[in-house]
């Protein structure tokens, strides 16, 4: 599909440095990344000058060598924007956006329960999706992890601890 879509335009604009990226899927679909340090600046001017402030979802992927962000934000005409941005897995921190998008929260919870990803900013809370008594320090999602590093079932009471 053709990158002339109005918005796709704005970006190229404000943006030059990641008119290269940018993929129109479908009309009103369009993905692009960026970089870490351009990120925040770039998601305000999203929500500002392109009108795209709706928090929908925000995906965590584990690349490897690095862990990915996919930012999903909407207008209210149905355009989505998926921004896409990444950390290396050896510094795998990233600040909050809940201070923008309060709905973001849960999302980022994700993000450190299944990925060991540390949100800076996030405030205190508990622990999502994942039980209280989840082991610390494994992720599910991560590619590396190994589910035989569990006990066989962890989160079983014992008979014993039951008063029946």
């Amino acid at each position: 599909m053709e990158n002339n879509h109005p918005i796709v335009e704005k970006i190229r604009s404000a943006y030059p440095q990641v008119a290269e990226s940018i993929k129109v899927q479908r009309e009103n679909r369009i993905w692009m990344k960026i970089d870490y340090a351009d990120f925040r600046k770039f998601l305000e001017f999203a929500a500002s000058d392109l009108k795209t402030g709706i928090f929908c979802m925000l995906t965590g992927l584990d690349d490897k060598e690095n862990f990915s962000f996919i930012y999903h934000m909407a207008d209210l005409n149905g355009i989505m924007l998926n921004i896409e941005t990444s950390v290396p897995k050896t510094n795998a921190s990233i600040a909050t956006v809940t201070d923008m998008f309060p709905a973001a929260e849960l999302q980022e919870r994700e993000l450190t329960d299944l990925l060991g990803v540390a949100i800076e900013g996030l405030p205190e809370g508990q622990r999502y999706p994942l039980p209280d008594n989840w082991p610390d320090g494994e992720y599910p999602l991560r590619k590396d992890w190994d589910e035989s590093r569990l006990e066989k079932n962890p989160l079983k009471e014992k008979a014993e601890d039951c008063n029946v």
